[in-house]
């Protein structure tokens, strides 16, 4: 079964793409990409940006359509990634995006290069946050005042952030939680 993406706003804005219905993925609502992008308002344009978690790629996409210079998208399931290879192919965004097969955790032991934005929407019920965000903290991934968004179910303890971290931004959408992070 399909469903559709809308991009909110940016070069894309209006436009629909189909995206299957896939069990455990969970596209971030229209609602609080919009809410998102407005905090980011000014943040986005010429940026490098990470869509760690990519499932639909819905919020690098999006990042793409307002200026983003470059995004990578990591996604460990096979079939998700090659959809949003397609997708990207569609909105000839192939030469600013790149689509990595691959565990986030992984990924972010590898090889680092810093981004100015990244994205964590990590499956709710695995654990991975916290994980993942002592690896952003602890190597060369962010770029000087970069922000990270995270979506969850409950606000980060203030323990699970590195220490210069402070939650910027915030906002609940039934039983989700979504914040922006600054970095320092």
């Amino acid at each position: 079964m399909a469903g559709q993406l809308r991009i909110i706003g940016g070069a894309w804005g209006g436009r629909r793409l189909v995206v299957q219905k896939t069990p455990g993925l969970r596209p971030t609502a229209d609602r609080n990409r919009e809410t998102l992008f407005n905090w980011l308002q000014w943040e986005v344009a010429g940026k490098r940006v990470l869509d760690l978690f990519a499932g639909t790629g819905a919020l690098g996409i999006e990042a793409l359509s307002r200026g983003a210079v470059e995004a990578v998208f990591v996604e460990r399931a096979r079939q998700p990634a090659a959809a949003l290879r397609v997708r990207l192919a569609e909105l000839d965004a192939t030469e600013r995006a790149e689509v990595i097969v691959a565990d986030a955790r992984q990924f972010l032991a590898g090889q680092t290069r810093p981004f100015d934005l990244v994205f964590l929407d990590p499956p709710f019920d695995q654990r991975l946050l916290t994980p993942v965000l002592q690896r952003l903290s602890s190597g060369d991934w962010l770029a000087p005042g970069a922000f990270v968004y995270v979506e969850c179910r409950e606000r980060p303890d203030s323990a699970v952030l590195p220490s210069s971290w402070a939650v910027w931004r915030e906002k609940r959408s039934g039983a989700v939680w979504y914040g922006l992070l600054s970095t320092g």
